[in-house]
Formats: structure tokens, sequence, C-alpha cells
């Protein structure tokens, strides 16, 4: 029997049950302030999956958000169990501890609703459409990237036992609905014809045609999903791209873990590359002054730079000081100044490891985005058809040769080095 979409009790809120509800949980309505007659509540749902508010008192906000038992963008045509709230509710409290300043504060989870209340965040924007209007975060790759190697690193096997680990797997290898999604949306329907990709046609059906052809290219992305199936080194975030941050001038946080899932560390550290890739290529077509848009890719690049430099100084870090246990790499096996250097061996090997698979799912990320379903509003506020498409291809031929030819980029200087060599048709 298939499992049911919602559980006993679930139904979909309106936005005016919004205050009745959080005014029957005390913690909440106190931190809110006032009488719920004085609370605002704004509906600011711009996703594919759930339903989201933003909820004002007189003393502080809190944001609250609802799985749906649907693909909002397309209701009764895509059912979907409402358990992703759970997930994410779970994600939030184990990484909680490693990422506070970082991410938004859980406050409260209601399991019949699947409804998570956590801390508004003021007056944050979504980090994507930052770069879209060509804002510079400060700190916003490094607190990105701060935020992956807390996270990755304490739920890895360097710092549990296994027990640990894999109650970890136990419970988010249940999160089936959402990893339906991305095997299917990622790893699959762009390499096969599907009524839900989306991409410029006809200026790129030549394009995905080939891709299809490609059996190189195919066995590529099936070492990388038997990857992301099989190698269970942490806890993912699982949707880690500039769609899943919010920003200010001076703060950055990470929201939206509900595809969370215990796999490679590479794949998202590889989202969140990509997604600054593609904004470099679609960049070069967006509105603006020519000179101005040039420096801004130049500060795209640099962000590329930072942000895998900045997460491979602080996973290295917190594993160098690491002193808790660990069945993966035990301290006791690495106490003299010989061992120590047998254990410096193994993290650059293992971070190397991580570079490598970041690389492969990095391309496969920009192919998704650029061919499959969910396409990137980098590439889609681009009003002219051609020029958006002659971009994609760009970016796609670079999503080619990372796949491909990943011994080709050794580092993140090599990557940054190669960007700019497939614009207008050229290579590495």
């Amino acid at each position: 029997m298939p499992e049911p979409l919602t559980p006993d009790g679930y139904r979909v809120l309106t936005r005016q049950e919004i205050a009745p509800l959080l005014a029957g949980w005390p913690t909440i309505a106190r931190r809110l302030g006032g009488q719920p007659s004085q609370w605002t509540v704004q509906d600011v749902a711009d996703g594919n999956l759930n339903s989201v508010y933003l909820v004002e008192g007189p003393e502080d906000g809190v944001c609250v958000k609802q799985s749906l038992p649907y693909v909002r963008v397309a209701k009764d045509d895509w059912p979907l169990s409402v358990e992703r709230g759970f997930f994410e509710s779970e994600y939030m409290q184990r990484v909680a501890p490693f990422v506070a300043g970082w991410a938004p504060q859980f406050l409260h989870f209601e399991g019949p609703l699947r409804v998570i209340v956590m801390q508004r965040l003021r007056p944050h924007v979504i980090l994507r459409q930052a770069l879209i209007t060509g804002t510079r975060p400060k700190h916003a790759a490094s607190a990105v990237a701060d935020y992956a190697a807390a996270s990755l690193f304490y739920t890895s096997d360097i710092s549990n036992t296994f027990e640990r680990k894999y109650q970890d797997v136990a419970l988010f290898s249940q999160n089936h609905d959402l990893q339906r999604i991305t095997l299917d949306l990622v790893f699959i329907d762009p390499y096969q014809v599907h009524p839900r990709n989306a991409y410029a046609s006809p200026q790129l059906d030549t394009l995905a045609q080939s891709l299809r052809d490609d059996v190189a290219l195919k066995a590529a992305v099936a070492r990388l999903r038997n990857h992301y199936l099989a190698k269970p080194q942490a806890l993912l975030h699982g949707d880690l791209h500039s769609g899943s941050v919010l920003v200010t001038s001076d703060d950055t946080r990470v929201i939206d873990g509900e595809f969370a899932w215990v796999g490679p560390i590479g794949f998202d550290i590889g989202m969140f590359i990509a997604n600054l890739l593609m904004s470099w290529y679609a960049k070069a077509e967006q509105e603006g002054d020519v000179a101005a848009r040039e420096s801004y890719r130049a500060w795209l690049l640099a962000q590329v730079q930072t942000f895998w430099l900045r997460f491979h100084e602080q996973f290295l870090s917190h594993w160098t000081h690491y002193r808790g246990p660990s069945d993966g790499y035990p301290a006791s096996h690495f106490t003299s100044a010989s061992h120590a250097v047998g254990l410096r061996a193994i993290q650059a090997d293992y971070l190397a490891d991580v570079w490598v698979d970041t690389l492969g799912f990095a391309g496969i990320e920009i192919i998704r985005r650029t061919i499959g379903f969910s396409q990137i509003a980098d590439f889609g506020v681009i009003s002219d058809v051609a020029e958006r498409a002659r971009q994609q291809a760009a970016a796609i031929a670079l999503a080619r040769d990372l796949l491909l030819q990943p011994a080709c980029y050794p580092d993140v200087q090599a990557l940054v080095a190669a960007v700019q060599g497939f614009e207008h048709g050229g290579t590495r």
C-alpha cells in the first residue's frame, strides 16, 4: 500500500488561519507580542513546493512554512507527500548546534499540520535576486562555506560514532518523495526526452539531443548518481543553491533544508558553485552597463574561489581541532608526530575526493537548470531568447567538460581560469 500524502489532522492552511493557530502556541505568541488582532500575515510563497507566511507582531516576527500535498506550481497534476516538512524540521534541529548565525532559528514544528515556525529574517532578500540585480552582499560566499563546512563536518563519519551516523541514514533515507524529485529532475530527466524538460526551442534542440546521445557523458552522470545514492559521507542540505540563501549587505542565512539526505559532500558544494557559475554566464546578457556587468562577473568568479577555499579551510580546521568520538578516523590512531603526518595525508586525499565530486555535481546542476525542469531566474530575466540560449549553451559546454575531463581542473583556480573560454563557443 502506498503511504498517504497527508497524515491524520492535516489540512492546507489559509492566510486567515495563521494568526489564530499561532495564538494557541504560547511561546510563539509571546515572541510576537500584543494580541492576534495586531498581527499581520503576509503570503510570500514563491517556490515550487510550500506555503510560506511572514507574521509580524508588536514585538517580533516569525516565518511559517507548511508543506503542501502537491507541487505548488502544478497542484493536482503533481501530488506530493507532506512529509518533507518533518524532514526539514529534523534537518534544522540536527545542524542547529553547528550553524548558529548562518541559518534562521528553529522555533516550533506542528506535526499533524506539517508546519515549521522559524525566525523571521529582515530585511533579507534571496541571494539569487541579489545576484540578478547586481548587488554584492559582503561575505555571502564565505558564510555559506562556513555553514557547509560545519554542517557537513559535524554530521560526517569524521565526527560521529557509526551508531549516530546511521541514525541519520535511517531517518533521512525515508525522505522518499524529495529524493525521487532529485533523482528524476537532476540525474535522469535531462538526459532523455521528458515532458518536464524545458529549454529554448529550437535554439537548444540540437544541444539537448547531443546530451541524450552522449554515452560517455551519461556514464559520468551515472557514476555520480551512484555516488549520490551510495556514498553517505554526511547529512546534506540537498538543495544548496542561490535560491536557498537569504542575504543582507552583511548577513547570510541558509534556508530550505527539506531535501536533506545523507550523501556525498560534493553534492552540496557543487550545487552552490554551479549556481554562481550560471550567474556569471547569465550576467553577460542581462541589462545594464557593459563595464559594470564585466566588473560584476569578475566579482562572481572571485566568489567561486572564495567559497571553495573557505570551505576547504574551515572543514580542515574543524577536523584538525576535533577531539570527540569518531569511528571513521579515531584520534587515538594519530597521537604521535609521525601519525599526524599520516592524518594530514588522509585529510588531503579526502578533500581532493570531495573536489572531484564537486566538479561533477556542478556540471550536473548546470545541465539540469538549463535543459531540465525548474529553470533559474538568472537566465529567465534575459528577454532575448537567442541571447539566453547562447549563454546557456556556453554554461552547458563547461558542464560537459567538468563531467568528462575532471582531471583538467585540479583546483578552483583552474576552474575559474577555464570558465571564460567556453563563452561564444570556445573551449578550455
